[in-house]
């Protein structure tokens, strides 16, 4: 039987006296520390109960009468068990309710065919699958969540474990819940928004409501009633296309997510750690420093001094760090232009066309792979990529040039960073990586209205945001807040799709660069890109890894088609969630214009 959510009043009992017969023992219960076995047991319900869905499940089939209502029962008793399943084991759980695509296993090449929730619920909403196939999809399943359910037994809940898996949870609700991802097809994500919402009370209530009742009673109250007007929002409005995302986000969940911090603050049960992707502290999810960039940068270069960010900036502008003295960091990555460089593609050190276009290096720290086709693993390794790169610096990662000590501010600068002169550039590239990891922008048009410091966002940016979010499933791909494709919410990897981009802009022929093919020769990967941020695209044109498009219009009205399969192209492993979208004119420039408003000053910042 699942549990009610409901409050349940807590009452303050004096110490406990146990009697026994054969001798009188006193044993003290301190009622001003948490209990967490109830929340704990209200996880476990949840994996065991939709584990017992999966079974009734296989035994209906795809296409029996009730399998829609019992998919969605499956759905809503995983939500409930998410938060603490998937935080004790990320992988799993992001199988169990990941995207509908066949995975390549690295170590033995073998690829994996689509299980999990989506899989599953594009068996169920649109066919074509065997019996056969059906039962693998629910087998497969139900061993990730028995996995989960393993887990939640053995590993008792904590304040740390309670706290991050909640943070988790909220992230979720914005990024993965409401924007379609969870659920692409049944568009079931608005309707289990509900679940995690009320199944947040629930814990709440269960495990440190009665200390934060105690602590700060107003707090208490202002959070269950920001919850409850939360649900009501959501309930006046379900339909997946229309829902007011905007405002949903901006009016309810901040609210929600500033209260959650100041509870666990009051609590004082767990302080925070930055070994995470967020800033525990951060009030929302759109502040300036909602992200952790230590958590991103290698641990051979993370909390550089200010010395050694210095010396980066100042290596950054220096041609004299390539062999031909011709190229510098800024030859491509121009601050005046978003740290991209306008052109379909900048030219090597013979004045030649490089391979693909420039990629703007503003957030890029929070990347989990680098160059288009994701052949550097972080941002160090594509600075010495850079280095080693016949057609670029070419002048290899051990081989410190003097040249630059021609600069005489160089030597105290290298002293201050480093404490004397390098020989070696590795130095001189966890210097330059130092700089450009603080090139992050979280302060647009976009992130002041989202923090509620202001109201200026027109109609037009609502409904392009809310495009964004919902019906063009742009957020599917490009994941709110960060708008790239590093995936909420451990931040672990960062996808690469095949939507098939053409050759020229007149639509006619496939481009004929493979991607990510380079690495396995795996036809999964022919045409396989990094997911770029979309934040300051309007100052960072011309668009895709070819620089085809010149235009956001342009962007837009490719996607509309359904990328290239929707052109036309033979492109059986294309991964776009969708065939064509069916966007009208009037949309199409609602989305162009939110995009705008995701332009900032961190360009305009460095160079004035």
């Amino acid at each position: 039987m699942n549990t009610p959510f409901k409050i349940k009043f807590l009452f303050y009992l004096a110490p406990l006296f146990i009697f026994s017969c054969k001798e009188q023992k006193e044993e003290y219960i301190d009622t001003t520390v948490p209990t967490w076995t109830s929340t704990q047991n209200f996880y476990l319900e949840g994996i065991t109960n939709s584990i017992s869905y999966l079974d009734t499940l296989a035994k209906e089939g795809a296409q029996g009468e009730n399998s829609k209502a019992i998919f969605k029962k499956a759905r809503i008793a995983f939500k409930k068990a998410e938060p603490y399943a998937s935080y004790l084991n990320p992988d799993a759980g992001h199988r169990a309710n990941g995207p509908a695509l066949p995975i390549f296993k690295e170590d033995n090449g073998k690829i994996l065919s689509p299980v999990g929730f989506q899989k599953i619920e594009e068996s169920i909403y649109e066919g074509d699958v065997s019996e056969e196939e059906f039962g693998y999809e629910i087998r497969i399943t139900k061993g990730l969540l028995v996995n989960l359910q393993k887990n939640i037994k053995k590993r008792a809940l904590n304040p740390k474990r309670f706290f991050v898996a909640t943070h988790q949870q909220l992230f979720r609700i914005i990024s993965l819940g409401v924007s379609g991802f969870d659920t692409p097809v049944s568009h079931l994500g608005i309707e289990e928004t509900i679940v995690s919402l009320e199944s947040l009370q629930y814990v709440y209530s269960e495990s440190i409501g009665f200390l934060i009742q105690k602590k700060n009673q107003k707090l208490d109250q202002e959070f269950k009633d920001n919850i409850i007007k939360s649900i009501e929002f959501i309930k006046k409005n379900m339909d997946f296309d229309s829902f007011d995302r905007y405002t949903f986000i901006r009016d309810y969940m901040n609210p929600i997510t500033r209260n959650w911090v100041a509870i666990r603050k009051e609590s004082e049960l767990w302080e925070g750690e930055d070994t995470y992707p967020f800033n525990f502290d951060a009030p929302t999810f759109f502040e300036k420093n909602s992200f952790n960039v230590n958590y991103f940068t290698p641990a051979t270069n993370r909390n550089p001094s200010d010395k050694k960010i210095a010396l980066g900036e100042k290596l950054f502008f220096d041609k004299n760090l390539s062999k031909s003295g011709k190229l510098a960091c800024a030859t491509c990555h121009i601050p005046e232009k978003a740290y991209a460089d306008g052109m379909v593609s900048n030219l090597d050190n013979t004045a030649n066309p490089l391979q693909r276009n420039t990629p703007t290096l503003i957030n890029s720290v929070f990347q989990r792979s680098f160059f288009w086709d994701g052949r550097s693993a972080n941002l160090l390794d594509q600075i010495s990529a850079v280095f080693n790169n016949k057609k670029e610096f070419d002048s290899g990662v051990h081989q410190f040039s003097d040249a630059i000590l021609q600069d005489t501010t160089y030597v105290n600068l290298f002293k201050e960073a480093y404490g004397g002169i390098s020989n070696r550039n590795t130095d001189v590239i966890k210097a330059i990586s130092s700089y450009i990891a603080t090139l992050n922008g979280f302060d647009s048009k976009f992130d002041k209205n989202m923090r509620a410091e202001e109201d200026t966002f027109t109609e037009k940016e609502k409904l392009g945001f809310n495009l964004f979010m919902g019906k063009a499933l742009c957020a599917t791909c490009h994941f709110m807040p960060l708008t790239s494709g590093t995936v909420p919410p451990f931040f672990k990897e960062t996808e690469k799709e095949v939507i098939g981009v053409p050759e020229t802009n007149g639509n006619k022929q496939l481009d004929d660069d493979l991607g990510f093919y380079w690495k396995f020769e795996e036809e999964l990967h022919k045409g396989m890109f990094k997911t770029p941020s979309i934040r300051n695209a309007a100052q960072t044109s011309p668009y895709m890894h070819n620089g085809v498009y010149v235009t956001l219009e342009e962007v837009m009205e490719f996607y509309n088609l359904g990328g290239g399969a929707g052109m036309g192209f033979d492109l059986e492993h294309q991964t776009l969630p969708f065939d064509e979208l069916k966007l009208n004119d009037d949309e199409l420039n609602a989305l162009v214009a939110y995009v705008k408003t995701l332009s900032d000053d961190v360009a305009k910042d460095s160079y004035e």
